[in-house]
């Protein structure tokens, strides 16, 4: 009999549970025709906000918007340099980008995946106007280095939190940091919503009342508008889909690490790099990403098998056609660019099962005979 296939993300398997609480809320706010915030939207925000130990979290259509109005707040815009790192998911650098910025790029380190502290402060200018590191993958990271390099040249720090949600650094749920942190909620991040969404989070009241204006067209009264805003409102359906979600996120971390355990002990002994989670750090494991020289072999492999596996990400964001006016090479950002050749993200999801993972990892045992 065949072996039946492992996805690499099985979203129907988290909803199934959930699936009459869920056709209930949403049936709430149709019934209420609260599509475009709304009290489900107000529900959410003040669990999400107590969940990230922060004063203030704005629903927002995504975490890319959330971002970019982030930039908005700092008053950061053309001439402006914002540091940032090479790989990752694009939308970090679109922030910088839609207030006509320009992303300057810093390398990674090799085993965390994460914006090399050590390089920071000489990519500093008199242009800089912030940091912006991405809790990559679901592992923090090293803030404490990037906050003193921020206190010594007045260079504030946000949060690229989009793929961390929950995730410590140091004991401390990541997100309040900085001075700002966006979130996404894309369906297939660890809270995802049945759609697009995002948050702001933040402890300043005065950037949490203008970022609620610049989400709604600059306006704190309808049809008034103090300055240019934007349509980045969140709907009220993601609003109520997450707040049913929401308290299940705790459990599903629990379930990320105990699939990231098992691949840790059952894939030891393979010539792959494994993740590692630094002893300041508790991972989230949005991804569980492997390294080898051989990745798009073992790829090929996988899939030949049934089993789902993923690239993130195949190309450093300096050597994107769509940022090739930086004057970025190959070779600017080594240890990103080795990265993108050798990475590979293997299924990892809380209702992965035992079975899946062993099978998973005889698969990959299987290659390397």
């Amino acid at each position: 009999m065949d072996a039946q296939p492992i996805p690499y993300l099985d979203l129907p398997a988290q909803l199934r549970p959930l699936r009459k609480e869920l056709d209930a809320v949403i049936a709430r706010t149709l019934d209420n025709c609260s599509f475009c915030l709304g009290p489900d939207v107000v529900a959410f925000e003040r669990e999400f906000a107590k969940y990230c130990g922060a004063k203030h979290a704005l629903g927002f259509n995504s975490g890319t918007s959330a971002l970019h109005v982030a930039m908005i707040l700092l008053n950061i815009g053309p001439g402006d340099e914002v540091i940032t790192t090479p790989h990752t998911f694009v939308a970090t650098s679109w922030a910088i980008s839609y207030v006509g910025a320009r992303p300057v790029y810093v390398d990674i380190d090799d085993t965390t995946f994460t914006i090399n502290p050590e390089l920071v402060e000489r990519a500093i200018t008199p242009k800089t106007k912030a940091i912006l590191p991405v809790h990559l993958y679901g592992h923090p990271a090293d803030l404490d280095p990037l906050l003193e390099i921020g206190r010594r040249h007045n260079l504030p720090l946000v949060e690229d939190a989009c793929q961390a949600h929950g995730a410590k650094y140091k004991g401390t749920t990541v997100g309040t940091a900085g001075v700002m942190s966006g979130f996404s909620f894309y369906p297939g991040k660890n809270l995802g919503a049945a759609g697009e969404g995002g948050a702001l989070v933040t402890n300043s009241d005065a950037f949490a009342t203008r970022a609620r204006s610049l989400r709604e067209h600059g306006s704190t009264q309808r049809y008034y508008h103090d300055e240019v805003g934007f349509n980045y409102r969140m709907e009220g359906i993601q609003g109520a889909v997450l707040g049913v979600k929401l308290p299940h996120l705790s459990d599903w971390t629990a379930g990320r690490r105990r699939v990231a355990e098992r691949y840790h002990r059952l894939l030891a002994d393979t010539p792959l790099q494994l993740p590692v989670e630094a002893s300041w750090a508790e991972s989230v494991y949005h991804l569980y990403v492997v390294r080898h020289p051989r990745r798009e072999e073992l790829k090929k492999h996988l899939e030949a098998n049934k089993v789902g596996c993923a690239l993130h990400y195949p190309l450093p964001l300096h050597l994107q056609k769509c940022y090739a006016s930086l004057g970025y090479s190959a070779g600017a950002f080594p240890v990103a660019e080795k990265a993108a050749r050798e990475c590979l993200s293997l299924p990892i999801y809380p209702e992965l099962t035992d079975a899946q993972v062993d099978r998973v990892s005889a698969v990959i045992h299987e290659f390397f005979k």
